[in-house]
């Protein structure tokens, strides 16, 4: 199979259905750079829906990366209430501002080694931060592109890490920016593992 051909006729029938979809991601429109890790680090394992109001929450009350720095972890919890893994992302977000000024003097740094080395960043957040913030090429691989990537026979991996890394090697590197945009779109309006259900879906309105 000529896993490149494949991946584009999919691909383009995806975007041409979610490629206009208005629908915001936890990591999109936001002010600050900094700001677009943290929600980021704060929509692992929950959905956008959710964790966008609560990101908007925690900026109002912490809006530089200094003031979440200093701030009180059982106060950014309250916050967090809600969201999956609150515990963890509490103490990880302000962690990570501190790391952010400490080591960065309060920038993003680009180079995947240099964000991973921040509490709560992991590859697909730091491909988030150099796709949405530098504006690099980067595959971003949550849940639902490694799912849908397996699900459709694109790759045949166990972890978002190994499909980052399959994909990189038939996707063209123009597309790459675009693979979370359109995935995450249509796994959210997609569950589960049926490839027949995915594909269908594109050829409906």
């Amino acid at each position: 199979m000529d896993k490149q051909a494949y991946f584009l006729n999919i691909f383009r029938k995806a975007k041409a259905k979610y490629g206009l979809d208005e629908r915001r991601l936890a990591a999109e429109d936001w002010k600050e750079h900094w700001q677009t890790l943290i929600a980021t680090i704060m929509s692992a394992q929950s959905r956008d829906t959710t964790t966008i109001p609560i990101a908007e929450s925690l900026f109002r009350k912490y809006p530089t990366l200094s003031k979440l720095a200093g701030a009180k972890y059982l106060d950014v919890l309250k916050i967090f209430k809600s969201l999956n893994y609150n515990k963890t992302k509490a103490k990880h977000v302000i962690e990570a501002a501190k790391f952010i000024i400490s080591k960065f003097k309060g920038k993003l740094p680009s180079k995947m080694e240099q964000l991973t080395k921040i509490p709560g960043v992991g590859r697909k957040t730091a491909n988030i931060v150099i796709l949405e913030v530098h504006r690099k090429p980067a595959i971003a691989v949550d849940t639902h592109v490694h799912r849908l990537s397996n699900v459709l026979g694109l790759v045949k991996t166990k972890t978002p890490e190994q499909t980052e890394r399959e994909l990189k090697k038939f996707v063209p590197k123009k597309y790459w920016a675009d693979i979370n945009y359109i995935f995450v779109r249509w796994g959210q309006d997609v569950p589960g593992r049926d490839k027949k259900k995915l594909l269908a879906s594109l050829s409906s309105k």
